[in-house]
Protein backbone atom coordinates (compact mmCIF):
# COMPACT_ATOMS: atom_id res chain seq x y z
CA UNK A 1 0.00 0.00 0.00
CA UNK A 2 1.19 3.39 -1.32
CA UNK A 3 2.19 5.51 2.25
CA UNK A 4 0.19 8.61 2.32
CA UNK A 5 2.05 12.10 1.56
CA UNK A 6 3.31 13.85 4.30
CA UNK A 7 2.87 17.82 4.75
CA UNK A 8 6.06 19.38 6.02
CA UNK A 9 4.60 22.29 7.35
CA UNK A 10 2.49 20.36 9.63
CA UNK A 11 4.91 17.53 10.44
CA UNK A 12 7.55 19.93 11.52
CA UNK A 13 5.18 21.61 13.99
CA UNK A 14 4.26 18.43 15.41
CA UNK A 15 8.50 17.75 16.02
CA UNK A 16 8.24 21.18 17.29
CA UNK A 17 5.51 20.97 19.95
CA UNK A 18 6.35 17.77 21.33
CA UNK A 19 3.76 16.45 23.62
CA UNK A 20 2.87 16.86 27.35
CA UNK A 21 1.23 14.36 29.92
CA UNK A 22 -1.71 14.71 31.38
CA UNK A 23 -1.40 11.85 34.54
CA UNK A 24 -0.28 8.92 31.91
CA UNK A 25 -2.02 10.65 28.76
CA UNK A 26 0.27 12.33 26.20
CA UNK A 27 -1.26 15.47 25.03
CA UNK A 28 0.06 16.48 21.92
CA UNK A 29 -0.94 19.93 20.96
CA UNK A 30 -1.02 21.20 17.16
CA UNK A 31 -3.30 24.05 17.68
CA UNK A 32 -2.64 26.72 15.31
CA UNK A 33 -5.58 28.05 12.81
CA UNK A 34 -2.99 28.29 10.03
CA UNK A 35 -2.05 25.00 9.97
CA UNK A 36 -6.41 24.72 8.87
CA UNK A 37 -6.06 26.02 5.79
CA UNK A 38 -2.95 24.59 3.74
CA UNK A 39 -4.61 23.17 0.94
CA UNK A 40 -7.51 24.49 -0.88
CA UNK A 41 -9.43 21.49 0.26
CA UNK A 42 -9.14 22.49 3.75
CA UNK A 43 -10.21 26.04 3.17
CA UNK A 44 -13.16 24.41 1.26
CA UNK A 45 -13.80 22.80 4.70
CA UNK A 46 -13.82 25.64 6.67
CA UNK A 47 -16.42 27.26 3.92
CA UNK A 48 -18.45 24.19 4.39
CA UNK A 49 -18.34 24.73 7.89
CA UNK A 50 -19.53 28.07 7.39
CA UNK A 51 -23.06 26.85 6.06
CA UNK A 52 -23.24 24.12 8.93
CA UNK A 53 -26.67 24.92 11.15
CA UNK A 54 -24.45 25.30 14.10
CA UNK A 55 -22.06 27.79 12.98
CA UNK A 56 -24.63 29.56 10.86
CA UNK A 57 -26.58 29.59 14.03
CA UNK A 58 -24.44 30.43 16.71
CA UNK A 59 -21.90 32.23 14.97
CA UNK A 60 -23.31 33.92 11.43
CA UNK A 61 -26.63 34.65 12.67
CA UNK A 62 -25.61 36.72 15.47
CA UNK A 63 -22.51 38.21 14.43
CA UNK A 64 -23.99 39.26 11.08
CA UNK A 65 -27.55 40.64 13.39
CA UNK A 66 -25.62 43.21 15.45
CA UNK A 67 -23.59 44.27 12.28
CA UNK A 68 -26.86 45.33 10.53
CA UNK A 69 -28.26 46.74 13.58
CA UNK A 70 -25.67 48.73 14.56
CA UNK A 71 -24.16 49.50 10.58
CA UNK A 72 -25.08 53.37 10.48
CA UNK A 73 -23.46 53.93 13.86
CA UNK A 74 -20.68 51.55 13.28
CA UNK A 75 -19.92 53.79 9.68
CA UNK A 76 -20.51 57.37 11.47
CA UNK A 77 -17.86 56.53 13.70
CA UNK A 78 -15.18 55.39 11.12
CA UNK A 79 -15.76 58.16 9.07
CA UNK A 80 -16.12 58.95 5.32
CA UNK A 81 -13.30 59.46 2.91
CA UNK A 82 -10.99 57.25 1.12
CA UNK A 83 -10.82 53.85 3.54
CA UNK A 84 -8.51 50.66 3.58
CA UNK A 85 -11.17 47.68 4.76
CA UNK A 86 -8.34 45.05 5.67
CA UNK A 87 -10.48 41.95 6.28
CA UNK A 88 -8.01 39.44 8.72
CA UNK A 89 -9.11 36.01 7.65
CA UNK A 90 -11.31 37.05 4.99
CA UNK A 91 -12.90 33.78 4.00
CA UNK A 92 -15.16 34.20 0.82
CA UNK A 93 -15.66 37.99 1.89
CA UNK A 94 -19.33 37.82 2.88
CA UNK A 95 -18.89 39.76 5.80
CA UNK A 96 -17.20 42.47 4.08
CA UNK A 97 -20.02 42.35 1.46
CA UNK A 98 -22.24 43.62 4.55
CA UNK A 99 -20.44 46.71 4.58
CA UNK A 100 -19.90 47.83 0.97
CA UNK A 101 -23.04 46.92 0.21
CA UNK A 102 -24.51 49.12 2.81
CA UNK A 103 -22.71 52.05 1.51
CA UNK A 104 -23.20 51.03 -2.33
CA UNK A 105 -26.96 51.54 -1.03
CA UNK A 106 -26.62 54.56 0.93
CA UNK A 107 -24.95 56.59 -2.27
CA UNK A 108 -21.68 57.38 -0.28
CA UNK A 109 -20.09 59.62 -2.68
CA UNK A 110 -17.68 60.70 -0.54
CA UNK A 111 -16.26 57.51 0.55
CA UNK A 112 -13.99 55.50 -1.54
CA UNK A 113 -13.00 51.89 -0.39
CA UNK A 114 -10.24 49.86 -0.86
CA UNK A 115 -10.93 45.93 -0.37
CA UNK A 116 -8.05 44.51 1.37
CA UNK A 117 -8.87 40.23 2.10
CA UNK A 118 -6.01 38.91 3.97
CA UNK A 119 -5.54 35.11 4.32
CA UNK A 120 -3.01 32.66 4.88
CA UNK A 121 -5.28 30.82 1.85
CA UNK A 122 -4.64 31.88 -1.44
CA UNK A 123 -8.15 29.93 -2.26
CA UNK A 124 -10.22 31.95 0.55
CA UNK A 125 -8.39 35.60 -0.73
CA UNK A 126 -9.46 34.19 -4.50
CA UNK A 127 -13.07 33.63 -3.38
CA UNK A 128 -13.72 37.01 -1.32
CA UNK A 129 -12.32 38.89 -4.39
CA UNK A 130 -14.20 36.94 -6.17
CA UNK A 131 -17.62 37.64 -4.30
CA UNK A 132 -17.15 41.30 -4.06
CA UNK A 133 -16.58 41.64 -7.98
CA UNK A 134 -19.56 40.14 -8.45
CA UNK A 135 -21.65 42.82 -6.57
CA UNK A 136 -21.38 45.57 -9.00
CA UNK A 137 -19.50 48.04 -6.62
CA UNK A 138 -16.79 49.14 -8.94
CA UNK A 139 -16.75 52.58 -8.39
CA UNK A 140 -16.70 52.67 -4.90
CA UNK A 141 -14.44 49.63 -4.04
CA UNK A 142 -10.84 49.16 -5.43
CA UNK A 143 -8.87 45.64 -4.03
CA UNK A 144 -5.42 44.59 -2.75
CA UNK A 145 -4.89 41.65 -1.79
CA UNK A 146 -2.47 40.35 0.37
CA UNK A 147 -1.65 36.29 1.07
CA UNK A 148 -0.15 36.44 5.11
CA UNK A 149 -0.74 34.90 8.58
CA UNK A 150 -1.49 37.48 11.16
CA UNK A 151 1.87 37.71 12.51
CA UNK A 152 2.75 39.91 9.47
CA UNK A 153 -0.18 42.72 10.15
CA UNK A 154 1.89 45.59 10.98
CA UNK A 155 3.79 45.27 7.97
CA UNK A 156 0.96 44.81 5.61
CA UNK A 157 -1.22 47.30 7.54
CA UNK A 158 1.41 50.22 6.59
CA UNK A 159 1.93 48.87 3.35
CA UNK A 160 -1.73 49.44 2.50
CA UNK A 161 -1.59 53.35 3.39
CA UNK A 162 -0.43 54.34 -0.22
CA UNK A 163 -1.90 57.59 -1.57
CA UNK A 164 -5.19 58.82 -0.61
CA UNK A 165 -5.91 55.05 1.57
CA UNK A 166 -3.95 56.38 4.30
CA UNK A 167 -6.95 55.30 6.90
CA UNK A 168 -7.60 51.50 8.03
CA UNK A 169 -10.67 49.73 8.71
CA UNK A 170 -9.78 46.18 9.96
CA UNK A 171 -12.27 43.53 10.24
CA UNK A 172 -11.83 40.66 12.42
CA UNK A 173 -14.79 38.74 12.55
CA UNK A 174 -16.06 35.29 12.61
CA UNK A 175 -14.93 34.14 16.18
CA UNK A 176 -11.28 34.41 14.48
CA UNK A 177 -9.76 36.38 17.99
CA UNK A 178 -10.38 33.64 19.71
CA UNK A 179 -8.14 30.87 17.80
CA UNK A 180 -5.69 33.24 19.42
CA UNK A 181 -4.02 34.29 22.30
CA UNK A 182 -5.59 37.32 22.77
CA UNK A 183 -3.27 39.64 24.30
CA UNK A 184 -0.51 38.82 21.62
CA UNK A 185 -2.80 39.26 18.85
CA UNK A 186 -4.41 42.43 20.25
CA UNK A 187 -0.97 44.09 21.10
CA UNK A 188 -0.05 43.28 17.40
CA UNK A 189 -3.40 44.98 15.77
CA UNK A 190 -3.06 47.91 17.65
CA UNK A 191 0.57 48.31 16.91
CA UNK A 192 -0.38 48.11 13.35
CA UNK A 193 -2.64 50.61 13.74
CA UNK A 194 -2.82 54.47 13.45
CA UNK A 195 -4.32 56.88 15.90
CA UNK A 196 -7.46 57.61 13.31
CA UNK A 197 -8.13 53.29 12.76
CA UNK A 198 -10.88 51.07 13.98
CA UNK A 199 -10.86 47.54 14.02
CA UNK A 200 -14.51 45.28 14.42
CA UNK A 201 -14.04 42.22 16.40
CA UNK A 202 -16.45 39.72 16.47
CA UNK A 203 -16.43 36.94 19.17
CA UNK A 204 -18.83 34.75 21.20
CA UNK A 205 -19.48 35.19 25.01
CA UNK A 206 -19.56 32.43 27.31
CA UNK A 207 -18.27 30.77 30.74
CA UNK A 208 -17.25 26.83 31.27
CA UNK A 209 -20.64 26.49 32.59
CA UNK A 210 -21.76 27.24 28.98
CA UNK A 211 -22.27 23.19 27.89
CA UNK A 212 -24.57 24.28 25.09
CA UNK A 213 -21.36 26.07 23.67
CA UNK A 214 -19.22 22.68 23.72
CA UNK A 215 -21.76 20.61 21.98
CA UNK A 216 -21.67 22.85 19.62
CA UNK A 217 -17.72 22.41 18.28
CA UNK A 218 -18.61 19.12 18.89
CA UNK A 219 -20.53 18.30 14.99
CA UNK A 220 -19.52 16.87 11.93
CA UNK A 221 -18.62 20.18 9.98
CA UNK A 222 -15.55 20.70 12.50
CA UNK A 223 -14.45 17.29 12.39
CA UNK A 224 -14.64 17.41 8.53
CA UNK A 225 -12.29 20.46 9.01
CA UNK A 226 -9.62 19.79 11.63
CA UNK A 227 -9.04 15.69 10.59
CA UNK A 228 -7.61 17.03 7.18
CA UNK A 229 -4.94 18.13 9.23
CA UNK A 230 -4.55 14.59 10.72
CA UNK A 231 -4.51 13.58 7.20
CA UNK A 232 -1.47 15.54 6.27
CA UNK A 233 0.84 13.36 8.95
CA UNK A 234 0.06 9.84 8.16
CA UNK A 235 -3.14 9.41 10.46
CA UNK A 236 -5.95 7.40 8.87
CA UNK A 237 -9.58 8.86 10.12
CA UNK A 238 -10.45 5.55 10.88
CA UNK A 239 -7.76 5.51 13.76
CA UNK A 240 -8.65 8.38 15.30
CA UNK A 241 -11.98 9.96 17.54
CA UNK A 242 -12.82 13.48 17.20
CA UNK A 243 -13.76 15.23 20.18
CA UNK A 244 -14.42 18.43 22.26
CA UNK A 245 -14.90 20.00 25.74
CA UNK A 246 -13.95 23.06 27.94
CA UNK A 247 -10.80 23.35 29.46
CA UNK A 248 -8.41 25.65 30.34
CA UNK A 249 -10.72 28.47 29.74
CA UNK A 250 -10.79 27.51 26.03
CA UNK A 251 -13.39 24.89 23.51
CA UNK A 252 -10.42 22.27 22.93
CA UNK A 253 -11.27 20.32 19.84
CA UNK A 254 -8.82 16.97 19.69
CA UNK A 255 -8.47 13.72 18.40
CA UNK A 256 -7.94 10.14 20.21
CA UNK A 257 -6.05 7.97 19.31
CA UNK A 258 -7.81 4.50 18.58
CA UNK A 259 -4.44 2.65 17.88
CA UNK A 260 -0.47 2.71 18.02
CA UNK A 261 0.42 4.29 15.08
CA UNK A 262 4.25 5.03 14.23
CA UNK A 263 5.00 8.07 11.09
CA UNK A 264 8.28 8.60 9.54
CA UNK A 265 9.21 11.28 7.58
CA UNK A 266 12.79 13.81 7.24
CA UNK A 267 14.32 10.96 8.79
CA UNK A 268 12.50 11.10 11.82
CA UNK A 269 9.87 8.92 13.13
CA UNK A 270 7.07 9.50 15.66
CA UNK A 271 5.26 7.36 17.66
CA UNK A 272 1.35 7.81 18.31
CA UNK A 273 0.39 5.45 21.80
CA UNK A 274 -3.28 4.46 22.10
CA UNK A 275 -5.17 6.83 24.09
CA UNK A 276 -2.78 9.58 22.93
CA UNK A 277 -4.76 13.05 22.10
CA UNK A 278 -3.76 15.44 19.44
CA UNK A 279 -4.96 19.36 20.12
CA UNK A 280 -5.80 20.41 17.01
CA UNK A 281 -7.98 23.88 17.35
CA UNK A 282 -8.90 25.74 20.76
CA UNK A 283 -11.54 28.31 20.71
CA UNK A 284 -12.02 30.57 23.57
CA UNK A 285 -15.13 32.50 25.46
CA UNK A 286 -14.92 35.19 27.51
CA UNK A 287 -17.41 36.90 29.51
CA UNK A 288 -19.20 40.35 28.23
CA UNK A 289 -16.84 41.80 31.48
CA UNK A 290 -13.52 40.10 30.41
CA UNK A 291 -13.47 40.76 26.51
CA UNK A 292 -14.39 44.05 27.44
CA UNK A 293 -11.64 44.53 30.31
CA UNK A 294 -9.04 42.99 27.66
CA UNK A 295 -10.05 45.15 24.90
CA UNK A 296 -10.18 48.62 26.94
CA UNK A 297 -6.32 47.63 27.94
CA UNK A 298 -5.25 48.03 23.87
CA UNK A 299 -7.45 50.91 22.92
CA UNK A 300 -8.68 53.90 24.01
CA UNK A 301 -12.71 53.73 22.69
CA UNK A 302 -14.45 50.55 22.63
CA UNK A 303 -18.28 50.05 21.80
CA UNK A 304 -19.36 46.82 22.28
CA UNK A 305 -22.63 45.41 20.86
CA UNK A 306 -24.46 42.10 22.04
CA UNK A 307 -27.80 40.72 21.71
CA UNK A 308 -30.12 40.13 24.62
CA UNK A 309 -28.81 36.99 25.84
CA UNK A 310 -25.20 37.82 25.70
CA UNK A 311 -24.12 35.30 24.19
CA UNK A 312 -22.33 37.16 21.05
CA UNK A 313 -20.46 40.12 21.28
CA UNK A 314 -19.35 42.75 18.38
CA UNK A 315 -16.60 45.03 19.62
CA UNK A 316 -16.10 48.56 17.66
CA UNK A 317 -12.39 49.52 19.05
CA UNK A 318 -10.68 52.94 18.18
CA UNK A 319 -6.69 52.91 18.87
Amino acid sequence: MKSPKINEIIFRELLKRGYSLEGKTRIWNIADSKLWYITPEQAQAFLDLEKSPEYVKDIMEKEMELIRQNLDEIIRKVGEGALNIIDLGCGDGRKAAIFIDHLKNKGKKDMKIRYCPIDISSYMVERAIDRLSKMNVDEIVQFQWNISDFENIENISSLLRQGEFKKNFILLLGNTLGNFEIHELLYSLKNGMEDEDYILIGNGLGSKESEDIVKAYDNKFIDNLLIKTLLQIGIKKEDVKYGARFKNSRIEMYYTIKKDIKIKFLDKEVLFNKGDQILVAVSYKYTEYDLMSHLKMYFREVDMYTPQDKSYAVALCKK
